[in-house]
């Protein structure tokens, strides 16, 4: 994708910033501490982030800071849609897997929609710090990274919360569901 295609207009930056905005402050409890503000400045001093942000926001991610990176002088976006991102599901796990099935090939995978967007699937570590702060996956469930071992073999993991509990399964990485998809992570 050629950059001029991963930017916004200046209405653009503006709508995804208030939504943002209004985010961060409806849920306080995602980022402790953190003031909109700083996280604002952030953005304006990295307006291509916005792109990536945007491209969250519309695949149904509802992106929101979760942590701040003292060391790196970064903020951390998570999506934290209540349910696996709508417009990010009923896919496989990566090109390999996609290009693998016969029949019935899903239209894309996650780990191409995200480096196409721009973000980073979660890890497990991340999946998990994502649960403690509400209840996400109740209904859907999510591809996280795989282990490069695991995948080797042709599996690949996902995770979700059922009976308050956090689980990791795998699965074929050649598999898709209509209510499993990815979620993401940004550093700004």
């Amino acid at each position: 994708m050629e950059n001029n295609k991963r930017s916004l207009s200046t209405k653009q930056q503006k709508y995804i910033l208030k939504i943002l905005k209004y985010r961060f402050k409806e849920n306080m409890n995602r980022h402790e501490g953190l003031e909109w503000e700083k996280v604002e400045s952030k953005l304006e001093n990295h307006i291509e982030k916005l792109w990536s942000l945007n491209e969250m926001e519309k695949t149904g991610g509802e992106p929101d800071v979760v942590e701040y990176d003292e060391k790196k002088n970064e903020y951390i976006f998570y999506d934290c849609s209540a349910e696996s991102p709508t417009g990010r599901r009923s896919v496989c796990y990566d090109r390999e897997a996609q290009e693998s099935r016969k029949k019935n090939k899903p239209e894309n995978n996650a780990m191409d929609m995200a480096a196409d967007m721009g973000i980073e699937i979660l890890t497990e570590k991340q999946y998990k710090e994502l649960q403690v702060l509400g209840e996400f996956d109740t209904r859907t469930s999510s591809w996280i990274k795989t282990p490069v071992s695991i995948r080797k073999l042709g599996g690949a993991i996902f995770c979700d919360r059922r009976y308050n509990t956090v689980f990791v399964y795998h699965n074929g990485a050649e598999s898709y569901y209509a209510a499993r998809g990815f979620r993401g992570s940004l550093r700004v």
